[in-house]
């Protein structure tokens, strides 16, 4: 780990998908970062708009960039992800930061994050979001609620784009992943994975109250804003037809927590499990809204479960 008289190298890992109405603004954020020395790593899912082309004329004019093989599909952001952290070389660095191809970022973003890892002595950070939209208006994030002894099987820190890992975290994390191998293959969401694996493993996960991040909300974003009425429904919606513990299942079997005392009993989603889960909301998401609507999530499901006391949806 670099002393405090050194300047922080960041190796930042961004993935991209037809990027090219906001992946240009959002590279010469993420180069214009000051107090710190950073890469760039690019892993293009296939694309159509010239992302690929643009991106590899980038690599061969500015050293700090590069980008990987290209001409794979992966269909989504998260084998995306799953791919760079596989792939690429973190030994020479002090940090490793993930990137959207969407958002802009403050200049003092990465340096922020890195002194606040070295202060707090937190191995994994994550930070409150501005979310934007076309139209001016603008709203801040907020996920920096008191963490809990669960939180991490049933939600994320934040966004992923947020995220800035220590080195030696970077570096036994990619060692899990490349084990894994395809069993990655139905987790959705990248950035509530390897926030639940560093919780598991026992490291420190700081959560910053203070944006350094303007979180671009569009028509195709993969996972926006939860901000306002209709985003919270559908939320709401995938909680209580079975989604929500579906992902959390597969992320407790995926750590080697499926015997814990804590999970055991609603891995199957069984009625009894699954009331016991109710009644341990407190301990499984962070803000207070969101323990009430997990509350009541788990009862839904326990009402309408459909015979044999299983949940409709994959579990095992």
């Amino acid at each position: 780990m670099h002393s405090l008289d050194q300047t922080p190298r960041v190796l930042v890992l961004l993935a991209a998908f037809n990027g090219m109405a906001f992946l240009p603004a959002q590279i010469t954020s993420v180069l214009d970062q000051q107090a710190v020395a950073v890469q760039v790593v690019i892993s293009i899912d296939r694309s159509c708009d010239g992302t690929e082309a643009w991106a590899e004329q980038l690599a061969q004019q500015n050293p700090r960039v590069s980008v990987l093989q290209r001409g794979q599909v992966f269909g989504g952001a998260a084998p995306n992800f799953f791919r760079l952290l596989r792939d690429v070389d973190m030994t020479r660095c002090d940090y490793v930061a993930l990137a959207d191809q969407d958002d802009l970022w403050h200049t003092d973003k990465l340096a922020h994050a890195c002194q606040q890892l070295r202060f707090t002595g937190a191995a994994g950070y994550s930070g409150n979001v501005t979310a934007f939209w076309p139209g001016g208006k603008e709203r801040l994030i907020d996920k920096a609620q008191p963490q809990q002894p669960w939180d991490f099987l049933f939600e994320g820190p934040g966004p992923g784009c947020t995220f800035v890992l220590a080195q030696p975290l970077a570096l036994a994390l990619q060692t899990w992943v490349r084990q894994q191998g395809q069993a990655l293959q139905p987790v959705d969401f990248h950035d509530w994975l390897i926030y639940a694996w560093v919780r598991a493993q026992g490291y420190q996960w700081l959560i910053d109250a203070q944006p350094h991040l303007r979180y671009r909300q569009h028509a195709h974003n993969q996972l926006g804003a939860n901000a306002g009425l209709r985003p919270l429904l559908h939320r709401a919606w995938q909680m209580g037809n079975g989604w929500w513990l579906g992902q959390a299942s597969l992320i407790a079997r995926l750590l080697q927590l499926h015997e814990h005392p804590f999970v055991a009993p609603w891995l199957q989603g069984q009625r009894g499990g699954l009331l016991q889960l109710a009644m341990r909301a407190g301990q499984c998401r962070r803000r207070q809204r969101d323990q009430l609507l997990f509350f009541l999530s788990c009862l839904w499901m326990v009402i309408f479960l459909p015979g044999r006391g299983r949940l409709p949806c994959a579990l095992a």
